[in-house]
């Protein structure tokens, strides 16, 4: 009788011991399975947001693209001027990526501009489409650092506008045109449109300042596929001038119908520059370009911490030209 209560107390505790195995297996298997889920769940989560940031790019290209080819009329490369003449002159800067969509595309004579490891970077900040107010805030956080740069004005006859002109001159900047109107149609129209739109804005700002300007940058920049002009005789009569001309080869992004945040001006300004050992960047300081204005001292200091010389255009710089100016007769 003892024998029998004792093989059933071992056969009960063999019970609970495999009972209590299969408890533990059935946690460690389902905590496991958690685990897996969790980790495939935050792998599958990165995917999605890396996905979803190559998507908005691709879809931020196909939007530049389409704003190109639809504008096409049966003149050939233009884009319809119906688009581009309105009240508004900075209506036009927004179209300034679309309309030239070689603006980050080095010529071939510019190949040897590409960075080596252990070289200075030079970099030339530019702003297009001033004076205005943000002129003046621009003009404050460039004193602050001490840092010189580039402005390609528009034709503007005010007090304010004037005194612009004169202050970027006194503190050492670069005054260079960018054209009068700043309305495609109107300067693009023919060679003697161009001509007196030039002259318009050289004599204006001899008046004002006293400097005779010699640097120019082409609304849309020289590949521009706007003018009904061929850009070559534009280009020879700058020549013809003693005038260089400056495209760019990298771009802020502000011009863009892409609203960028002042931090993404600043990436995507730093992620070219390294890329080569003359830079001209491609900013706007017109009245709407907050964010433009606010990129600014953060982009500085990030090309600070790069070691990168920060220069006004000169007789030194490199010329960066989408079509290069000894390639026109």
């Amino acid at each position: 009788m003892e024998e029998k209560v004792k093989t059933g107390l071992k056969e009960q505790r063999d019970k609970r011991k495999r009972i209590n195995r299969i408890k533990t297996g059935m946690i460690v298997s389902i905590f496991v399975w958690m685990l897996i889920s969790i980790i495939v769940c935050i792998t599958l989560l990165v995917k999605v947001h890396t996905l979803e940031k190559e998507i908005q790019a691709l879809s931020s290209r196909a939007m530049q693209t389409s704003q190109v080819e639809p504008a096409a009329n049966h003149a050939g490369n233009s884009i319809s001027y119906d688009m581009l003449d309105t009240e508004n002159d900075y209506d036009y800067d927004e179209m300034e990526s679309a309309i030239n969509p070689t603006a980050n595309i080095m010529s071939a004579a510019n190949r040897d501009n590409l960075a080596s490891p252990g070289d200075q970077l030079k970099v030339y900040l530019t702003f297009d489409d001033g004076p205005s107010s943000n002129t003046s805030r621009i003009l404050e956080i460039l004193a602050k650092h001490n840092v010189k740069a580039t402005f390609f004005v528009t034709g503007k006859e005010d007090d304010e506008s004037k005194e612009l002109y004169k202050q970027i001159v006194a503190e050492g900047h670069t005054l260079g045109m960018h054209c009068y109107t700043h309305k495609y149609s109107e300067i693009y129209a023919s060679l003697d449109s161009f001509e007196n739109d030039f002259s318009r804005i050289q004599n204006l700002l001899y008046d004002v300042t006293g400097e005779e300007c010699i640097y120019y940058r082409f609304p849309g920049g020289s590949s521009n596929h706007v003018s009904n002009t061929d850009m070559k005789e534009c280009i020879s009569y700058l020549n013809s001038q003693g005038v260089t001309y400056f495209d760019w080869n990298v771009s802020s992004g502000d011009a863009t119908s892409q609203a960028y945040t002042s931090d993404e001006l600043v990436e995507n300004v730093m992620k070219d520059v390294v890329k080569y050992k003359t830079s001209v960047v491609l900013m706007h300081d017109a009245e709407t370009k907050d964010a433009t204005v606010e990129a600014l001292e953060p982009m500085i200091e990030a090309l600070n911490n790069l070691g990168a010389q920060i220069l006004p255009i000169d007789g030194d710089t490199t010329a960066i030209q989408h079509i290069t100016a000894d390639s026109v007769k």
